[in-house]
């Protein structure tokens, strides 16, 4: 028998995922979460940047970095060159500034395009999930697990789950995409 349960949580992971991912890419403003996955060399061991620095935004297209111990400027400097932000950081001895250029219209077109992709592959995850949940129905129902009405009620749950997460995935890339082709 389905786990309606299970089968929601992994639809949420899939939605937090996506989630995650969007966060990452930037759109013109300074947003701290594109440096949420950038890892630094504190004491030998791969750490997150912000648990060794101060993170804020003093300006819409900056980012300002305050590490904790002021020897690890040039640590977090070389981890932000290798990670995929894309910006080079400038170092003034006390503070890291990332400052964000704008978009042009064609890199714009190129992310809503990507936000798309990212959208798509959460969907095609979300129909996974419905996939198998259909599959350990009709198992049951083979098992005589459940009946056929039992089985039919399962699959209408999974469907009404499986067009939520889909609605919520699509008003996030609207959304997204919206904020990337604001000016």
């Amino acid at each position: 028998m389905a786990n309606l349960a299970d089968d929601k949580a992994r639809m949420q992971k899939s939605l937090d995922n996506l989630r995650d991912e969007l966060n990452s890419i930037r759109a013109g403003r300074a947003n701290p979460h594109v440096l949420d996955k950038v890892m630094v060399n504190y004491y030998g061991a791969d750490t997150p940047l912000q648990q060794v620095a101060n993170v804020t935004v003093p300006e819409p297209r900056m980012i300002q970095i305050q590490p904790w111990e002021p020897s690890l400027l040039k640590d977090i400097e070389k981890a932000i060159m290798i990670s995929d932000v894309g910006i080079n950081p400038t170092n003034d001895g006390k503070v890291i500034r990332l400052v964000f250029p704008d978009l042009t219209e064609e890199h714009r077109k190129e992310l809503a395009k990507d936000i798309k992709k990212k959208g798509e592959d959460a969907k095609v995850a979300i129909r996974n999930i419905r996939r198998d949940a259909n599959d350990q129905l009709k198992k049951a129902l083979k098992a005589s697990e459940i009946s056929e009405d039992e089985e039919k009620d399962q699959e209408d749950e999974v469907q009404k789950m499986t067009d939520e997460f889909i609605k919520k995935i699509d008003s996030m890339i609207d959304d997204k995409s919206k904020e990337i082709m604001t000016v």
